[in-house]
């Protein structure tokens, strides 16, 4: 499925926010009352591999996979990622920071796509908060998340969205639950080991949220 759009969306000045060296504009942005400036840009592995990097490996995204990368491994993984058709990370800001990095990607494409059967329509998600990014502010995690499934959600064509964090990450499941997300079994992805990306194999927790529940 190609990245979600809606309503919403941003187009860029030049209408090719992809353009090799040229700044990638965003594929949403939205004032959401009370919280800020939300806004969606698709990650440019060049230029914010650093970033990226100070996330994943720190202790809160050990469930991530990815502490022991350096920057080259990230832009590496991120390049990668870029050049597919069926999975894209984004970055998201408020009021102009980096607060998170959303992956989107079709299950039927991926790993997990081996592990439940893939209904059309269904979209993947990952969702990894910056540090400290929720500091101190009551519902950031909620406000954000439910900002973000808008956007996913604006695509008509996602009729589910999938998640599959860590078994261990009760937190993020609870998270997932409150939310509105169904619980599904727990599954074991294969481990993945291309020239670009090397996924170890990994314990998960399926959720599902259907549009209409989110609708709900």
């Amino acid at each position: 499925m190609s990245r979600p759009t809606g309503a919403t969306a941003v187009p860029t000045a030049t209408g090719t926010p992809d353009a090799p060296g040229a700044p990638r504009g965003p594929v949403h942005e939205r004032a959401v009352e009370g919280f800020g400036t939300l806004r969606i840009t698709p990650v440019d592995p060049e230029r914010d591999a650093a970033v990226i990097h100070g996330w994943v490996t720190g202790e809160r995204a050990a469930f991530w996979g990815m502490g022991s990368m350096d920057v080259r491994e990230v832009r590496e993984v991120y390049a990668h990622m870029d050049a597919l058709t069926t999975h894209h990370a984004f970055l998201v800001h408020r009021d102009g920071e980096p607060v998170a990095l959303l992956q989107t990607y079709d299950p039927a494409e991926d790993r997990v796509g081996l592990c439940y059967e893939v209904r059309p329509g269904d979209v993947g998600a990952h969702l990894l908060l910056a540090p400290a990014a929720d500091a101190g502010e009551p519902g950031f995690t909620g406000r954000l998340a439910s900002a973000i499934l808008e956007y996913l959600l604006a695509d008509p064509d996602c009729r589910r969205i999938v998640v599959e964090p860590d078994a261990r990450n009760e937190k993020a499941i609870a998270r997932m639950l409150r939310t509105g997300f169904e619980q599904g079994p727990e599954v074991v992805l294969p481990a993945v080991e291309l020239p670009e990306v090397v996924l170890p194999e990994k314990r998960a927790r399926l959720a599902f949220l259907p549009r209409e529940a989110a609708a709900g």
